[in-house]
C-alpha cells in the first residue's frame, strides 16, 4: 500500500497542487490525491471536490456525483480554464492524512447508468479514474469536461431527496459550482450560462488520423493453397489401404485408433472420404487463408488526435478501400493443418470437436470492431472520447489490412465521425502507402516450415 500519509508539516503550501496540469492519467491524479491527503477538505475549490468513502451503490452517493457534475457542466469556459485545462474533478475515497479508498470493482458503464436519469440524455461525457490503494481498495476519480461557449445549460432531470438535505436534488434546477460546493444557481449565474449559450457552437472538429502498421500485399496466395491441397492428396492418395478382408475381419477399433490415428479404412470409405474433401475445398481454402494471413501478417492500428476540441464519444468510421480485413493471430498459434486442411484428421474421443482457438473474448465496450464490407475493409473507433491535443491509438494486434490487388503501391482511405450530442458529420481521405509485396510461398515457408525445423531439431536433441 502506497505511503499517502503526509511527513512532517501539512501546511498547504508545502502540498500545492499544479493546476496547470490536465489531470488526466494516473501521474496526475496521484498529484491530486497527495494534496487531498495532505489538506482534506481545504482543498475544495470550483474545480475539485472531495468525498470520503461511500457506498458507491447506493442512490445517496449517485446523487452527490450527478450533482457535481451538473454543477461542474454549468460552470463560464473562462473561469474554468483557469485551473485543470477547465475539467473538474471529483474524488472518493480519500480525506485528510488518509486515502482509505472504497472497494475495488465500481465500472465507469454501471455508474453512468445510474447517474444518466439525473443528467439527461445529452448531457457531456466525463472521464473515469482510479488509483489502487490495495489488493481490496481503491480511490476513484470522476472528471468532468471543460464547459464550452455555445453549449446549452444543463439542468438537473430527476428530484431525490435524501437523509442529508445538502445532497438533495430537484427536478428542473439549475445548479453551480461555488467556491467549495455545488448549490442552486442565483439569477445572476442563470443570465451568464444564457450568455454562454449566445456565446456560439463547439468548433468545428479538426481530426488527424494516421495508419499505425503496414497494409499489406500478398501475391499468389491461393496458387500456393492450391499446390499445399494437391500435395495433401497425393500423400493421401499414396497411403496403403488393408485388404478388404483385413478390415471386414477387425472386431475392435485399434488402441491407435482409439488415442489419435484413424482406423483402417477401406477403398470404398477412402474414397467418399477423399471426395467429401475436395466437396470442400472453396470452405477450406477460405478458412486456410485466413488462418495463413492471421498468423503471418503484421497487425495494424489507428492514430487519432482531435486538434484543439474535446469530442465526447466519437463515433468514428475508417474504410480501406479495396481491401480486406483479417483477424490478427499471434505467430505461435499457427497451425499447419488450420491453413491446410488434411483429407482425415485424426480422431480423439476425449476432445471436444468444437474449436475453442478460435474464440477471441473482447472486453465489455471494447472500442474497436472491424468487417470486410463487399469490397472494402471498415474498422468502427468508439472510445470513451478524443480529448484535445491528446494522441489516441488503438492496439495493433486487432487485426491485418490486405491490399486487394498485389500491385498496388498505395489506398484510399476516408474516415466519417459523428459525436454524442451533436447532428455534424465530419469526414476525410488520405492515401496510405502500401507495404512491399511479400510472395505467398516465402511467408507459408517462415510461418510453418521453418517451425517445423526448429521443432524437429528440438525433438532431435532430446535424449
Amino acid at each position: 500500500m502506497p505511503d499517502l500519509s503526509p511527513s512532517g508539516d501539512s501546511d498547504a503550501k508545502t502540498f500545492a497542487l499544479d493546476t496547470s496540469l490536465i489531470p488526466l492519467g494516473e501521474r496526475a491524479l496521484q498529484s491530486v490525491l497527495d494534496h487531498v491527503v495532505a489538506v482534506g477538505d481545504e482543498a475544495e475549490t470550483p474545480y475539485l471536490e472531495v468525498k470520503s468513502p461511500l457506498d458507491m451503490n447506493s442512490k445517496a452517493t449517485a446523487a452527490k456525483i450527478a450533482k457535481f457534475l451538473l454543477g461542474a457542466a454549468n460552470r463560464r469556459p473562462g473561469e474554468a480554464a483557469r485551473h485543470f485545462h477547465g475539467y473538474a474533478v471529483l474524488v472518493i475515497g480519500a480525506q485528510k492524512n488518509s486515502a482509505p479508498g472504497v472497494p475495488r470493482g465500481t465500472e465507469a458503464h454501471e455508474l453512468e447508468d445510474r447517474l444518466r436519469p439525473y443528467l439527461g440524455p445529452q448531457f457531456p461525457a466525463f472521464e473515469f479514474g482510479r488509483i489502487g490503494i490495495d489488493s481490496d481498495r481503491e480511490v476513484l476519480f470522476v472528471i468532468a469536461q471543460p464547459p464550452e461557449d455555445g453549449q446549452t445549460i444543463f439542468p438537473c432531470h430527476k428530484s431525490y431527496q435524501g437523509d442529508d438535505r445538502r445532497d438533495n436534488l430537484e427536478d428542473g434546477a439549475i445548479y453551480v459550482r461555488g467556491a467549495s460546493n455545488t448549490r442552486p444557481a442565483r439569477s445572476g449565474e442563470v443570465l451568464a450560462l444564457v450568455e454562454r449559450v449566445r456565446r456560439g457552437g463547439k468548433p468545428p472538429i479538426d481530426l488527424e488520423v494516421q495508419l499505425l502498421g503496414p497494409i499489406c500485399r500478398v501475391d499468389r496466395v491461393e496458387e500456393v493453397l492450391e499446390s499445399l491441397r494437391r500435395s495433401e492428396e497425393e500423400e493421401f492418395t499414396k497411403q496403403p489401404t488393408p485388404a478388404e478382408d483385413t478390415v471386414a475381419s477387425t472386431p475392435l477399433r485399434l488402441p491407435s485408433s482409439i488415442y489419435g490415428r484413424p482406423k483402417p479404412l477401406s477403398t470404398k470409405a477412402r474414397e467418399q472420404a477423399l471426395a467429401a474433401w475436395q466437396s470442400k475445398k472453396a470452405e477450406h481454402i477460405a478458412k486456410g487463408r485466413e488462418h495463413f494471413l492471421g498468423v503471418g501478417l503484421p497487425g495494424a492500428g489507428v492514430r487519432v488526435v482531435s486538434h484543439d476540441r474535446f469530442v465526447a464519444k466519437p463515433h468514428l468510421i475508417l474504410t480501406f478501400h479495396n481491401c480486406e480485413v483479417l483477424d490478427y493471430l499471434d505467430a505461435d498459434d499457427a497451425d499447419f493443418e488450420k491453413a491446410v486442411e488434411p483429407v482425415l484428421r485424426p480422431h480423439n474421443p476425449f476432445l471436444s470437436r468444437y474449436n475453442y482457438s478460435a474464440i477471441r473474448p473482447l472486453p465489455r465496450d471494447y472500442p474497436v470492431t472491424w468487417s470486410t464490407r463487399g469490397e472494402d475493409a471498415e474498422v468502427v473507433l468508439t472510445p470513451e472520447s478524443f480529448r484535445p491535443n491528446m494522441p489516441w491509438s488503438s492496439d495493433q494486434d486487432d487485426y491485418v489490412i490486405i491490399a486487394r490487388d498485389p500491385q498496388a503501391s498505395s489506398v484510399g482511405v476516408s474516415w466519417k465521425l459523428t459525436e454524442d450530442g451533436n447532428d455534424a458529420v465530419t469526414s476525410g481521405e488520405l492515401r496510405v502507402p502500401t507495404a512491399p509485396l511479400i510472395a505467398a510461398a516465402d511467408l507459408f515457408e517462415s510461418v510453418f516450415l521453418s517451425t517445423t525445423d526448429e521443432d524437429l531439431a528440438g525433438e532431435a536433441s532430446k535424449p
